[in-house]
């Protein structure tokens, strides 16, 4: 009993680690934006960058759509410079932000926690809406941002955004890990939530997010992702995923799901018991080149292109032709070899 008692102690005084609503100082105007900068509702200031839509002799002009990028799990706002760039010359301006807890902001590496990260967007999406009036305004949500992005439109008070595009949502939760696993990461980050988790050589060099090699070493040698990751911080995803999981049908907002046939990072049947709950107008489109990143694979471009498609008529065809993701995980075998095959040669 003794023992029992002293571990509940213990228990309780390594809770995980969560953002808590911050302190705006004297002088507080507001949310707004920045030329680098999100001041969120409670002052915390989250790094931003810009991509402004560009004519054709590479003029900025006024986008006809504009994208809110939603970086995903250790990432930053500097995820989207690929996609971002080519969607400006197709005349879209793209914003992105560092989410609480990553890239640049104040407190990198402490979990942001969904309901602050939702409220971020909330702000954002109003901020974007009132600078550009007559844009489409859509979110874009990869992986971490994904799950984000069905957090806060399944909410009773969503962003005010016309659509929501999900590439690779992260959808992995509690049910999904399993018991042993869950049990494993629960007990960990409650006794020692800062102990920080690092993929091992061995994994790192047989699990790949993307083909775009130059990428992928491009992002090992950036100084803003995070390589080593708090437990607590992976536990409070796992939360936040069971929820994408189970918030999915509820979103209201015309949605495009997004997954790769390669993708090594969510696996297939938490993907396809996610796009079972999808709403019968929802779209989903399934890649057979494709992996996790999809904004930054080698063949990115099918992928950019469908998302503005659907930016513009959310009920037309998407241009790349690509099927709807299965909603079994009974497939035929992988199609795209080649990709695999490109990846081990690198």
């Amino acid at each position: 009993m003794l023992l029992a008692s002293l571990g509940a102690v213990g228990l309780a005084a390594c809770q995980p680690l969560i953002q808590r609503v911050g302190a705006p100082g004297l002088g507080f105007n507001g949310p707004r934006l920045e030329p680098d900068a999100l001041v969120s509702s409670d002052g915390t200031r989250l790094p931003l960058q810009v991509w402004p839509a560009v004519d054709s002799s590479g003029a900025e002009t006024r986008p006809w759509a504009v994208i809110i990028g939603l970086h995903g799990m250790n990432d930053y706002s500097g995820g989207f410079q690929l996609p971002a760039s080519y969607w400006a010359a197709k005349g879209v301006t793209t914003y992105a932000y560092d989410q609480r807890g990553f890239g640049r902001t104040s407190d990198r590496g402490v979990w942001g926690g969904e309901a602050l990260m939702v409220e971020d967007l909330r702000v954002t999406t109003a901020l974007v809406r009132a600078r550009h009036p007559g844009a489409t305004i859509a979110v874009v949500g990869e992986s971490m941002g994904g799950a984000v992005a069905i957090s806060a439109f399944a909410s009773d008070t969503p962003p005010a955004a016309d659509r929501v595009v999900l590439a690779s949502p992260a959808v992995w939760g509690w049910r999904e890990q399993g018991p042993p696993a869950s049990a494993a990461l629960w007990l960990v980050a409650h006794l020692d939530p800062a102990y920080r988790l690092e993929a091992p050589n061995w994994l790192a060099r047989r699990i790949f997010a993307s083909d775009n090699l130059d990428e992928l070493r491009r992002m090992g040698r950036d100084r803003n992702m995070i390589f080593a990751t708090r437990v607590d911080t992976v536990y409070g995803l796992v939360g936040l995923m069971e929820q994408a999981q189970d918030k999915i049908g509820r979103v209201r907002t015309p949605m495009l799901y997004q997954y790769g046939a390669h993708d090594e990072i969510i696996p297939k049947p938490a993907a396809f018991r996610a796009v079972r709950k999808l709403r019968p107008k929802d779209r989903s489109a399934y890649y057979a080149t494709g992996w996790h990143l999809l904004l930054r694979d080698k063949g990115r471009q099918r992928v950019l292109d469908d998302i503005l498609a659907y930016i513009r008529n959310p009920n037309g065809p998407l241009p790349s032709g690509a099927p709807a993701i299965p909603a079994t995980s009974r497939l035929p075998a992988r199609p795209g070899g080649e990709a695999k095959s490109a990846v081990q040669a690198g």
